[in-house]
């Protein structure tokens, strides 16, 4: 038996040696047969209505195996994505996906470019989106220029739960929270508003409606005031701010690279807002910041979490055939998408995490401007800010 060890050995040392010395030596290369074929993907995210285009949405689709090909669409909603040759589902998604989100089949050629329709790759609304009517602002008109709806609902609907679990968005339009409000719907608020939050809907208030967040009406004036939903030690908001312009600041990579740039001057047009005083900056993050000072100026959460809230279905059906995962790219670079039910076990095997890649695993999002959120009048550049916050939601 030994002999015939050798006798292997000794031909296998030759055939090493045949193949891969002297000029006269045949080339190995790579088979091609088992390389992966990709083309590309070119077009431009728009609004629902065709009439906005839209910034730092993610842009995927998967091969065969469940790789991730990826990329974000640029300030003016252009993007290119290298993609697997092939029948494939091109997702288009701002956010983490639960909210906004576009599926297109194409088909990806080898080698090739393949220009998609501007009508195939028009971001659509899947949340259930409520607003309530404000003093000053008028969020409602910046969500229909883009072409999505919103159902107006009042304070006494907020203090209904089965009212507002039926939404996956609420927005607070500055001053819908004022003193003339019967202060008895408060206390009820206050809780559907945890529990919405915690349950995964999400809210967007801006300027005096921070009382919604942590107490107050419209003279939210010091930091221990009875009533809302955020604990004080979390933030901290008085309306000392004054009229007049302020230089600002984009303080999130993401957020710059979807509006194309990351300075502007935000018209303060009415005084007395909200100036925040202080924060607890790991349970938010900083969006825009004054540049001046570095006070922060908008700011975003889905660290909320809070003992004994019932668990309660928030939002439209169509998302529970969808689930949010965190998918790590090359770089380490991390993104939530929603993806459909089928694929999740798959992503995970390649190493994705059920549940957004940050924060509080059911938490929605909060966002909270000191400034105003009317589409029209003199706000400065803030407006596309506010329909990246949309968006984002």
């Amino acid at each position: 038996m030994r002999k015939h060890y050798l006798f292997i050995l000794l031909c296998v040392f030759t055939l090493l040696a045949n193949c891969s010395g002297g000029d006269d030596a045949p080339v190995i290369t790579e088979n091609t047969d088992t390389a992966v074929k990709t083309g590309k993907l070119t077009g431009k995210v728009m609004s629902q209505n065709g009439a906005k285009p839209v910034g730092g949405a993610s842009v995927f689709t998967f091969d065969d195996k469940y790789k991730i090909y990826y990329t974000t669409s640029d300030s003016e909603g252009n993007f290119i994505l290298d993609a697997p040759a092939g029948d494939r589902t091109i997702y288009i998604q701002t956010g983490n996906g639960t909210n906004f989100r576009t599926e297109i089949s194409a088909v990806v050629k080898d080698n090739e470019t393949v220009a998609l329709d501007a009508s195939q790759t028009k971001l659509n609304q899947v949340a259930k989106i409520a607003y309530v009517k404000g003093t000053y602002d008028k969020i409602e008109d910046i969500i229909q220029i883009l072409g999505y709806t919103a159902t107006e609902i009042t304070n006494n609907d907020l203090a209904n739960i089965t009212t507002i679990s039926q939404y996956d968005i609420i927005f607070l339009n500055c001053g819908s929270r004022s003193s003339t409000t019967n202060p008895a719907l408060y206390t009820a608020i206050d809780a559907n508003l945890a529990i919405f939050v915690a349950n995964g809907g999400s809210i967007y208030a801006s300027d005096w409606d921070v009382a919604y967040l942590v107490g107050g009406t419209n003279n939210t004036n010091n930091c221990a005031l009875p009533g809302g939903f955020v604990p004080d030690s979390k933030l901290c908001s008085k309306n000392t701010g004054s009229s007049g312009n302020v230089a600002a600041t984009v303080n999130n990579a993401g957020l710059t690279s979807a509006l194309g740039f990351n300075t502007l001057n935000i018209d303060y047009d009415l005084g007395a807002w909200q100036k925040i005083i202080n924060y607890d900056p790991a349970y938010w993050e900083v969006l825009v910041k004054e540049t001046s000072s570095n006070d922060a100026l908008m700011i975003r959460t889905n660290h909320f979490a809070a003992t004994g809230i019932p668990v309660t279905p928030i939002g439209n059906s169509a998302n529970t055939t969808f689930v949010t995962v965190c998918v790590t790219l090359p770089g380490n670079i991390q993104i939530s998408l929603s993806v459909p039910q089928a694929a999740v076990p798959f992503l995970v095997a390649l190493g994705a995490t059920v549940g957004p890649c940050s924060g509080a695993s059911n938490s929605g999002y909060i966002y909270y401007t000191t400034f105003h959120n009317h589409a029209s009048g003199n706000i400065g550049n803030a407006g596309v800010i506010l329909q990246y916050v949309i968006l984002n939601l």
